[in-house]
C-alpha cells in the first residue's frame, strides 16, 4: 500500500517557506550580470523542471525548512511520469535479485506492483501528494543567468526568468537544481557535453536513444494473452515463438519481438520495437514500444511533430496488434499522451563522470547517493535501429560527484542529467536508480545546511549513510 511520509507537514514547512519570502518582481539585464539587485528574493534550493527526481529532492528539503521553488519551463508539472505517462516501471536488482529500489520511490514501486498504482489518475494523485506545499511555477522561460568564479571554481548567483504572464522576475538561490529532460539550465553554463550514442559506431555528430510514445488500448483480454503464453510452455518455446525476453504474468508483459519486428511504420522516423506492457485492470493496458528517432526534446516544434507522428501511427498499430498479439482481437485505442517519454539528450560534464569499468566492476564510491544494477541498454538510434546491450551489472555506487556540474559549487543535476559516459548511462539512467540519489542529495541539503556539497569529505559521508539507514532505511553499500 502506498505511504505517503508527513505530507501534511512538508506542506506546512513549504508553505510557511513561501510565504516568508520578499513578494517583488524585479527587472534585470539579459545579459549574465555580475550580481542581483538589492531585495531580489533568495530562496535555499531552485528546481528548474517538474520531473519526478527533482520533486524528490525539493520534498526533502522543504521538509527540513528550506526555501524552495520549482520552476517548470513545461505548461504543465509531471514530465514524462505524468505528461508522458510512462508507466512501465523498471525494477533495479543486483546479481542474486535483491531490488535495490530505496526510498520513496519505492513506496511508489510496490504499489505498481501490487496494482494500486497502474493508471493515470493513480500516478496523478502520487504525484499531488509528492508536490503539494512546493511552490511551483509552469510556463517560465529563462532569460538569463548570472555567475562569478569562487576560487577555483564557479558559482551560480542568480537566474532571470520570464512567468507565464510575461512578466520578468529575478533569482537568488544557494543551490540550482537541473531536472528538465533537456538541460535547460545546464546547457546554459559553458561546461563540456558528455559524449552520446555516436561513441557507438564512431559518428561525427551528436546522437540520441530514440524517445517513446506510449500506447494506451482497452477492450484487451489479458486473460486470453496470459493463457494463450502459458499454452505454450516451456519458456524456451516461448522465446522461439514470440522472441527473446518474451514474458507474461497477470500484471505485465514483455517482449514479442519476432512479432513486432513483422511491422512496418508508415513513417521511418518511427518503430515499433519489442513489447513493455502493463495491465491496468478492467481490459486497458499501456504499452512502451513505439520509437521515435531523432526527437530534440528542446524544441518544440520537433516533440510535438514526433507526437503527431505517433498518433498517426497508431490506429495501423492497433490492428496489427489485433491480427498478432492473443488478446488484442477485440482491442481499440485509448486517449494518448500529452508528451513524449525522452531517454537520452545532451548531458554535461560533472565533477566524476561515472564509467562502464565503474559499473561493471561493482565500484562503490565514498560519497554515494544512490545504488544501480539494471542492465546496460542502449535503446535505438536511426544508426543502430534495434539498440544495443553491454551486459548486466551487479551492484554498484552513483557517486554525489555525478550529481554536480563540473565546474559549479552550487549546481545539482538529477535524473537523466546524471554524469556518465554512454555504456555506463545505459544503466544509470533508470528512475529508480536516478530517483534514489535524488531523494538523498535533498537530504543531505537540508542536513548539512552548515556545510558547502563541495566541502563534504569522506567522514561527513560515513556520518550521513549511518543516518539516511537509520532514519530511511536507505542502505549505501
Amino acid at each position: 500500500m502506498l505511504t505517503l511520509h508527513k505530507g501534511f507537514n512538508v506542506m506546512k514547512a513549504c508553505l510557511i517557506a513561501a510565504l516568508l519570502l520578499p513578494l517583488m518582481n524585479l527587472s534585470f539585464p539579459a545579459a549574465r550580470a555580475e550580481a542581483a539587485p538589492a531585495g531580489t528574493p533568495a530562496y535555499d534550493v531552485v528546481v528548474i523542471g517538474s520531473e519526478i527526481q527533482g520533486v524528490l529532492l525539493a520534498r526533502e528539503a522543504c521538509k527540513t525548512g528550506l526555501k524552495v521553488l520549482i520552476l517548470d519551463p513545461r505548461s504543465k508539472p509531471g514530465g514524462e511520469l505524468i505528461q508522458g505517462q510512462m508507466f512501465f516501471l523498471d525494477d533495479v536488482n543486483d546479481n542474486k535479485q535483491r531490488s535495490l529500489v530505496q526510498g520513496e520511490i519505492k513506496n511508489l514501486m510496490n504499489s505498481y506492483k501490487a496494482g494500486t498504482i497502474r493508471k493515470a489518475t493513480d500516478f496523478n494523485r502520487y504525484y499531488d501528494q509528492l508536490i503539494k506545499g512546493i511552490p511551483l511555477k509552469s510556463s517560465i522561460v529563462i532569460d538569463a543567468v548570472s555567475t562569478e568564479p569562487l576560487g577555483k571554481s564557479k558559482t551560480m548567483n542568480s537566474l532571470v526568468y520570464y512567468g507565464k504572464d510575461g512578466v520578468k522576475h529575478t533569482i537568488q538561490a544557494r543551490y540550482w537544481v537541473e531536472n528538465t529532460d533537456y538541460a535547460a539550465l545546464s546547457a546554459r553554463l559553458g561546461e563540456a557535453r558528455i559524449p552520446g550514442m555516436e561513441t557507438i559506431y564512431n559518428g561525427k555528430k551528436p546522437d540520441y536513444m530514440a524517445a517513446t510514445y506510449m500506447l494506451n488500448f482497452r477492450n484487451v483480454d489479458w486473460a486470453k494473452l496470459h493463457q494463450s503464453i502459458l499454452e505454450d510452455y516451456p519458456l524456451t518455446n516461448v522465446r522461439k515463438k514470440y522472441g527473446p525476453n518474451t514474458y507474461v504474468d497477470w500484471h505485465f508483459a514483455t517482449g514479442f519481438s519476432n512479432v513486432t519486428n513483422k511491422y512496418i511504420t508508415k513513417d521511418k522516423l518511427l518503430k515499433l520495437r519489442g513489447l513493455n506492457a502493463t495491465y491496468q485492470k478492467n481490459g486497458q493496458v499501456i504499452i512502451n514500444g513505439l520509437l521515435i528517432y531523432d526527437v530534440d526534446p528542446s524544441n518544440p516544434q520537433s516533440v510535438e511533430m514526433a507526437i503527431s507522428k505517433a498518433k498517426a501511427e497508431a490506429p495501423f498499430i492497433l490492428s496489427f496488434l489485433r491480427s498478432n498479439i492473443p488478446g488484442f482481437a477485440k482491442a481499440e485505442l485509448n486517449g494518448f499522451p500529452e508528451y513524449l517519454y525522452i531517454r537520452d539528450y545532451n548531458r554535461y560534464e560533472t565533477k566524476y563522470v561515472l564509467e562502464y569499468a565503474d559499473v561493471m566492476s561493482r565500484r562503490m564510491f565514498w560519497d554515494n547517493v544512490s545504488l544501480g544494477g539494471y542492465s546496460i541498454d542502449l535503446q535505438g538510434t536511426r544508426n543502430i535501429p534495434k539498440g544495443i546491450g553491454f551486459g548486466k551489472p551487479d551492484r554498484y555506487g552513483l557517486p554525489l560527484r555525478s550529481f554536480q556540474l563540473k565546474s559549479y559549487d552550487n549546481v545539482i543535476v538529477t535524473g537523466k542529467n546524471v554524469g556518465a559516459s554512454i555504456k555506463a548511462y545505459g544503466s544509470a539512467r533508470i528512475m529508480a536508480t536516478t530517483a534514489l540519489a535524488a531523494q538523498t542529495i535533498g537530504i543531505i541539503l537540508g542536513r548539512e545546511q552548515n556545510k558547502r556539497l563541495v566541502d563534504l569529505n569522506a567522514a561527513d559521508f560515513q556520518r550521513i549513510h549511518q543516518y539516511l539507514e537509520s532514519q530511511y532505511k536507505i542502505v549505501l553499500r
